[in-house]
């Protein structure tokens, strides 16, 4: 686990070589050590050595499919098949998966879907905000629970809910408050679980402020579960996120596999959250360590083992449910399916759950996401995007050292979450051009520009939150692939936060059409950026801000 641990948190080239060591875990912590070391030297230089342009040979090599593809397994057509070694793979039908495109669509979605529910409700979210748009969700809960009770034949309804504890504690009227009513009405239905990393303790966590304790490690997961449908997106459940915050969000309808496994996962999370009571105090689920006040090495080996239970459970369920659908001596044609009562298409889409919890030892995002960029041939192309552009030192040397076409897309100063915030939270835009700018020299000193390009998204009166990538095969004019979910592709996705996004891979030319038009529409209301772009006045950096910036782009 040593060995593990220190290979995916060291930059490419020590992956590499931890790799040639296997069993040799005090070696191989050491080298980690060396490549922490060896990273923090290289931010503060302006040019990369010239061993990154071997960035692809030094990578790691892509997991290997265990089996050999089945002439009768339809997954066996598509190239990504494995990423099903890491995580459960969900075949669905493409007329099951629908692209939505603004904050209102969200929200009208989610109120829509509340209604109707009956079985279950899960939210996960960073925090619930609380203007009256929020109490507007919240009343559609209360709705929805009182018809349960107030059925001839009352249903099972339950009621989960997932948020960060520093961000939901925050001020006097918070999340805890909005919910409260809720807890307090219908204790035996609702639950409400608060995240609170293991990384803010003790006088740590006695000496930092409100707010500025979020920056040591949050709950960022984004996944919103109605019954058997499922919304995975990156916007949390706050007011600007229903109305000119832009952000993605993919619909996942009526696929109860999806939807139990991402209960399961917010359900073990929760075991390990504190859990608030109608008095507005927390408690521990009993038998769990104390996330802050507990052995910190116990509560991280506890809550891996019990979010790894989810993955892997979920992973073997998934491999039997191929086994006997693909490869049963009992097979039926899918004319003979039919015939059973069996409705359901054959598959032409594939989810891949990523979960990324670094405080918990589980990196499998990172992983997928860094053998994506590294197996990106020459001529296919990645469209990548985040409101907050501030990718880890891998991420960046994959991008610079690799073969592919990239077109980034980032948020313009105006458009950014903290732009005209109060106090030193008003200067992070000015940071974020200060990382891009470097970035974009970079690019330039390596002769780059064609192949690398960065636009930024600009929209009057609005926000940018979105986050995730296309991937275009050489070739091809339509996205084969996308992440879509909370991670930002930056250094607290990868280190600090609890995130999770899914991989959607599809061979549906029309479900590949909605993703392409999803990808089109952002880029429209972007410009490209340029030498000039730093000249303009608004983007003049105070020399205060370039000297905090690599103190502090780790929190950000």
């Amino acid at each position: 686990m040593a060995a593990a641990a220190a290979a995916a948190a060291g930059p490419v080239f020590w992956r590499r070589l931890l790799g040639l060591l296997p069993g040799r875990p005090g070696l191989a912590a050491l080298l980690g050590r060396l490549s922490d070391r060896l990273g923090r030297n290289r931010d503060r230089r302006r040019r990369r050595p010239p061993w990154l342009l071997l960035a692809p040979l030094l990578s790691p090599a892509v997991p290997h499919v265990i089996s050999p593809p089945c002439c009768l397994c339809p997954e066996g057509v598509h190239r990504f098949q494995w990423i099903r070694n890491l995580v459960p793979e969900f075949g669905v039908s493409s007329s099951h998966v629908r692209v939505l495109s603004s904050p209102a669509e969200f929200f009208e979605l989610m109120k829509g879907q509340i209604k109707v529910a009956k079985r279950r409700v899960v939210m996960a979210s960073l925090y619930l905000g609380t203007g009256p748009l929020e109490q507007e969700l919240v009343d559609c809960l209360e709705s929805t629970l009182e018809e349960s009770l107030q059925a001839k034949f009352p249903s099972d309804l339950r009621v989960s809910i997932l948020l960060d504890f520093t961000r939901g504690s925050r001020g006097r009227k918070n999340s805890r408050t909005m919910l409260l009513p809720l807890l307090q009405r219908f204790p035996q239905q609702v639950r409400v679980s608060l995240f609170h990393t293991p990384n803010l303790r003790g006088l740590l966590r006695l000496l930092i402020p409100e707010r500025f304790n979020e920056t040591i490690g949050l709950q960022h997961i984004k996944v919103y579960l109605f019954d058997n449908s499922v919304v995975l997106s990156g916007a949390n459940l706050s007011d600007s996120y229903f109305t000119n915050r832009q952000d993605r969000y993919v619909f996942l309808q009526d696929c109860p596999e999806i939807a139990d496994f991402f209960t399961e996962l917010v359900d073990a999370v929760g075991d390990v959250s504190l859990q608030l009571q109608g008095d507005d105090t927390v408690q521990v689920v009993e038998g769990m360590v104390h996330p802050y006040k507990g052995d910190r090495a116990a509560y991280c080996k506890a809550a891996n083992k019990r979010v790894m239970d989810v993955i892997n459970s979920a992973r073997t369920r998934q491999q039997m449910l191929h086994a006997q659908t693909f490869h049963s001596n009992s097979l039926l044609t899918q004319e003979d399916a039919a015939a059973a009562g069996d409705q359901r298409p054959a598959p032409d889409t594939w989810i891949y759950p990523l979960i990324q919890m670094k405080p918990f030892e589980i990196q499998i995002d990172e992983v997928v996401t860094e053998t994506l960029l590294t197996e990106a041939e020459r001529g296919a192309r990645v469209y990548l995007t985040t409101g907050y552009f501030n990718l880890t030192q891998a991420y960046m040397d994959l991008v610079l050292g690799t073969r592919a076409e990239y077109q980034i897309l980032l948020a313009s100063p105006e458009v950014n979450g903290f732009f005209g915030a109060k106090g030193v939270a008003g200067a992070i835009p000015a940071a974020y051009v200060h990382i891009e700018q470097q970035f974009y020299s970079e690019v330039c000193s390596l002769g780059q520009q064609e192949r690398v390009q960065l636009q930024e998204y600009w929209r009057r009166g609005w926000t940018f939150h979105a986050k995730g990538l296309w991937l275009y095969l050489a070739g091809s004019s339509l996205p084969c692939l996308t992440l879509i979910g909370s991670p930002n592709f930056g250094y607290r996705s990868v280190h600090r936060d609890l995130e999770a996004q899914i991989a959607i891979v599809t061979e549906s030319r029309a479900l590949q059409q909605q993703l392409h038009q999803e990808q089109a529409q952002l880029y429209l209301r972007s410009g490209a950026v340029s030498s000039a772009t730093f000249e303009q006045p608004s983007r003049q950096v105070k020399l205060w801000v370039k000297m905090v910036t690599p103190l502090i782009k780790n929190f950000f």
